[in-house]
């Protein structure tokens, strides 16, 4: 028998530790060679490590939510004989004997006889009713016509169904909201409980991505002065443009609105090359990249992920459309690969339909811009009547909010590229024109 110790490996270029998000095996599992044992997560993906040899898991380095150094000890497997780049130790018994040994305890236990059981005796009538008499009654049994209450208790009583007869009034005998509390309380357990009685408190532990993303947001919120502006457009055009491609597409994904939000975004751009960058404050450089790398802010079960869509300016509506749902697809099914999650110059997140009416998101470091459309609303509006005057029509009204870093980006830079893109939103022939 030999102690293999598998150290944390190389996980990526310019990694130095990672986060331990799952174990999938415990002390003194047998494993076999290439088995999934623990799922580790670095700044940019999360990571499945698979086991070199078979054999005994005797040692483990950390508990979930600790981060392993790359080159420690990740854990210790016993192997059958010995290992290359294993280390040898002394030998600890295998968990298949344990689980012998404690085989032979167990029948050993079961083949001795068992205790005979001390007989209960029967309780005496005169006993019981002495027992019944002394238990305490659940409430005063008074009338209902002689309860106190006011119109208010008695309403609410009324409403959770409670017979105000059950109830023990105050020392004054009048039935307040507290006794109601009081007897709701005592009764849980009967059916009486509201609908909405607190559940019990929970204590949860922030490990893997959730622990990455309150990292990355409190960074953020801490190293990057913010300021948002928003601006209202109409999109009632745009979403008839929408509809018209979609009856035409064929087999050609369907469009939501975000490629044609990203297309007018990479439109607006090149006039705006600040809103395009990424700020290396620790070396005081400013990046303004000519190709827009977009990220795309994605709701998954684990927490917010942040696929990139690269060169987003070369590609065309249905490009668009095939590439968003790929990666979203990917980042919900955790397939995305450290190279889709990260290298973005400027992100775009959307809540669809619960966006509210304005949003003020968080700048995914270290860019310096995140773009948040909003939901859509239907108002009347004036509007040119076509003779020179105005009527009153319905439209479809969406607010764009942007977020800045105010170290790189000034009001009216962050002002201007929103109105440009407001143009291009307004008359939306523009967007797909080349």
């Amino acid at each position: 028998m030999a102690r293999f110790i598998f150290n944390m490996p190389d996980v990526g270029e310019g990694v130095a530790e990672a986060e331990i998000v799952a174990w999938h095996v415990k002390v003194g599992d047998r494993v076999e060679e290439d088995q999934h044992l623990v799922d580790v997560m670095t700044d940019k993906a999360t990571i499945d490590i698979e086991s070199p040899v078979a054999g005994v898991v005797t040692e483990l380095a950390g508990e979930v939510g600790e981060s392993i150094a790359i080159g420690a000890m990740l854990l210790v497997i016993e192997t059958a004989e010995e290992s290359p780049g294993g280390q040898s130790g002394p030998a600890e018994p295998a968990a298949d004997e344990i689980a012998e040994a404690g085989a032979d305890a167990t029948s050993a236990q079961e083949s001795a006889p068992a205790p005979a059981p001390t007989p209960t005796p029967a309780p005496e009538p005169a006993r019981e009713a002495s027992a019944a008499a002394s238990a305490p009654p659940p409430g005063p049994a008074a009338p209902a016509s002689k309860v106190l209450a006011s119109p208010a208790v008695r309403q609410r009583a009324r409403d959770l169904g409670i017979d105000l007869a059950q109830v023990k009034p105050a020392a004054d005998g009048r039935i307040r909201h507290a006794d109601l509390d009081a007897f709701l309380l005592y009764n849980a357990g009967g059916g009486f409980a509201p609908a909405g009685a607190a559940r019990p408190d929970e204590a949860v532990r922030v490990i893997g991505l959730r622990k990455r993303i309150a990292q990355n947001m409190a960074a953020a919120k801490r190293h990057i002065p913010h300021f948002t502006y928003v601006e209202e457009c109409d999109v009632t055009e745009l979403e008839a443009l929408r509809a018209q491609l979609n009856a035409g597409r064929g087999e050609r994904p369907k469009l939501t609105l975000l490629p044609l939000l990203i297309r007018a975004i990479c439109k607006a751009l090149p006039d705006y090359p600040m809103i395009n960058a990424r700020y290396d404050d620790e070396a005081g450089i400013v990046t303004r990249h000519g190709a827009v790398h977009m990220g795309m802010a994605t709701q998954t079960e684990a927490g917010l992920m942040v696929p990139v869509i690269r060169n987003a300016q070369s590609l065309n509506l249905w490009q668009l459309a095939r590439e968003i749902a790929r990666l979203a697809e990917a980042a919900r099914t955790g397939k995305a690969t450290s190279e889709e999650l990260s290298g973005s110059t400027l992100t775009i997140t959307s809540l669809g339909p619960l966006g509210g009416i304005a949003t003020t998101p968080v700048i995914n470091r270290p860019e310096v811009a995140i773009i948040g459309p909003n939901r859509i609303i239907e108002r009347p509006m004036f509007v040119p009547d076509g003779l020179g005057g105005e009527r009153v029509a319905k439209r479809k009204l969406m607010n764009v909010s942007i977020s800045c870093d105010h170290r790189v980006v000034d009001g009216h830079d962050a002002a201007s590229f929103i109105q440009a893109m407001k143009r291009l939103i307004e008359s939306p022939a523009l967007i797909i024109a080349d």
